[in-house]
């Protein structure tokens, strides 16, 4: 008797004042895209299909122009939904990416960890030998791969000429985080493990896989890729899909998440030469002031970012599946930032306006 009160007491509420079937609601979800490899098809979403406020389309395109913007792209789903160049920029032109191309080198590294063929954790003097640095040697010895792919060296910053008269002590490895040029000593570390050319693993290893184009340009200074605007939302659209392109994990998901989760407690806004949004505080480049707050206010707070000089930029939004690229000069002539910038907080308020 027990048993049949529980029956119709868990049965009474399906039981409805008529005869009516219970609706069944069916949802179409829709996969991902990927563009090929081989040709320069890539599908498109209408803005009007997404909900979008149209009416704010054309204020963020004037906003865009008035930034000194090259070209803007916003994917969902891997689909283009804008796509624009702005000042006689062009699709097939390329463009630096100046810092924001310190994720494909964090990218590299875990790819060449996943082969086994380097880990992270050990020192760097392992692959480039001793004296890579000016530091004594117990102290060149405390600096792992990790830490520069965390900016936590502790290496002298004075100088972003990577040179090893310029690779000073500062402090010990791990205790301070300082933006530093001497996170191209990755591109050393991958190449020495691979036994070849940095670029040519690069070009095997992720460009051809995924179709970019591009090229890195190794200057005095600074090792900066180039590659025309689509190339860009290619890679911003694995880091979407957490390093995987189509069937293929091309990097393992496990680097990938602590790529983009805080990779030290002293810049709760840094992975692995990522910048994470929506944390309690963050640094910027040429500092040691540490601010309250979320990087880029504006912006939702799961996001994380490629950020390069003169606002170049990579935006992945994963509950959204969407990625934003922007290139160009930069937004303020006058300030031309390394990274962050006020530029985020204005670009994201009219972006704002047109998707929510």
């Amino acid at each position: 008797m027990k048993n049949s009160r529980l029956f119709l007491l868990l049965f009474l509420p399906f039981l409805g004042c008529n005869d009516s079937e219970p609706v069944i609601e069916e949802t179409n979800v829709e996969t991902m895209y990927f563009p090929s490899n081989t040709d320069t098809n890539w599908e498109t979403k209408s803005v009007s299909s997404l909900g979008w406020n149209q009416s704010q389309i054309q204020p963020l395109k004037d906003f865009l122009i008035d930034k000194h913007t090259k070209s803007f792209m916003i994917l969902v789903n891997g689909r283009i939904v804008m796509e624009e160049y702005f000042n006689g920029h062009t699709p097939n032109a390329t463009w630096q990416w100046n810092s924001a191309g310190k994720t494909l080198v964090a990218t590299m590294t875990g790819i060449a960890q996943q082969e086994n063929l380097l880990s992270i954790n050990n020192k760097v003097s392992d692959y480039l030998g001793n004296g890579w640095t000016s530091e004594p040697l117990a102290k060149e010895n405390l600096i792992t791969s990790r830490n520069l792919l965390t900016m936590t060296s502790g290496l002298n910053d004075n100088s972003e000429l990577v040179l090893t008269s310029n690779l000073t002590y500062l402090a010990d490895a791990g205790t301070r985080w300082s933006y530093h040029n001497v996170f191209q000593k990755l591109m050393d570390v991958v190449g020495a493990a691979s036994n070849q050319n940095f670029e040519a693993y690069f070009n095997a290893k992720l460009k051809n896989k995924i179709g970019m184009d591009g090229f890195w340009n190794n200057g005095l200074i600074y090792k900066i890729y180039h590659s025309n605007t689509r190339s860009m939302a290619r890679f911003g659209l694995l880091a979407l899909n957490k390093g995987k392109w189509k069937n293929e994990q091309i990097i393992n998901e496990t680097f990938f998440n602590e790529s983009i989760n805080t990779s030290q407690n002293i810049n709760p806004s840094y992975g692995y030469l990522w910048w994470l949004n929506g944390k309690n505080s963050y640094m910027v480049p040429g500092e040691q002031t540490v601010f309250n707050g979320s990087l880029v206010s504006s912006a939702p707070a799961e996001m994380y970012a490629a950020m390069g000089a003169e606002d170049q930029r990579i935006y992945v939004i994963p509950s959204k599946k969407m990625v934003i690229i922007r290139m160009g000069d930069a937004s303020d002539p006058l300030n031309p930032s390394f990274a962050v910038s006020g530029f985020d907080n204005a670009l994201w308020q009219k972006i704002n306006a047109v998707i929510n």
